[in-house]
């Protein structure tokens, strides 16, 4: 895991890399029957919430999920099941969630969202910036274009709106009012690397992994950046 001046100025993904993206599949499938990755427990019981990404559900993020809790957090999925994209009503379920979870812990929260979950993170960060500690975005399209990616069409197939006009006034691109990181990958066959990274401003801090689109959250040299990069910022 690096932190690098910027990724490449590109479009969506070509389509060699969109194909490789389906070898990661096994490992989310497997996700729950995995141990997690065991670091020297240091959460001490700060709550976080992992929100999945388009056509992914819980059990994608099982592995991240499972390790977390290992390292001491308090955890919880989104618990919507199938995420299909910007539906009002899960929106309104996650943030309902996630001012609970703030509520009962007496603590804010750390927002992990991979890809759409990203977008979802960013903006429930610019609506409760007092219940958020921290928002993480893995792989998430929240910058630039929102074409630049190979999932628009399916978005759109499976929505009333299109990807440019989501059913919410925020803005993803504009950085919420809490410490807010961007993880990005030049090898994600999903979402253009420059729109996961952000320009200047959009993110507090932006870093490379070597990982595909559908590896970070499901394999484990992803989960242990992430939870180095959680010691990083936590102490």
């Amino acid at each position: 895991m690096r932190a690098h001046p910027g990724p490449p100025r590109t479009g969506a993904p070509p389509r060699w890399r969109w194909a490789l993206e389906f070898l990661a599949l096994p490992q989310i499938q497997t996700a729950p029957f995995r141990r997690p990755v065991v670091v020297p427990p240091f959460g001490r019981g700060q709550p976080v919430i992992v929100v999945p990404g388009l056509l992914s559900n819980d059990r994608s993020t099982a592995l991240l999920r499972n390790s977390l809790r290992t390292a001491g957090f308090v955890v919880e999925g989104w618990g919507q099941g199938l995420n299909t994209g910007a539906r009002p009503a899960q929106i309104a379920r996650l943030e309902a969630q996630l001012c609970d979870l703030a509520a009962r812990t007496g603590k804010p929260v750390v927002l992990i969202g991979w890809s759409l979950g990203g977008l979802f993170a960013r903006v429930l960060a610019q609506r409760h910036p007092d219940a958020c500690r921290l928002v993480i975005t893995l792989g998430s399209p929240f910058s630039g274009d929102r074409r630049a990616n190979n999932a628009w069409r399916v978005y759109e197939a499976l929505n009333d709106h299109t990807v440019d006009e989501p059913p919410f006034p925020e803005d993803p691109g504009v950085k919420p009012p809490v410490r807010t990181i961007a993880v990005w990958s030049r090898r994600d066959g999903i979402v253009a690397p420059a729109c996961a990274a952000g320009e200047a401003g959009q993110a507090d801090r932006v870093i490379e992994v070597p990982f595909k689109h559908f590896e970070m959250a499901s394999v484990r040299g992803a989960v242990a950046a992430v939870l180095g990069l959680l010691r990083e910022e936590l102490g």
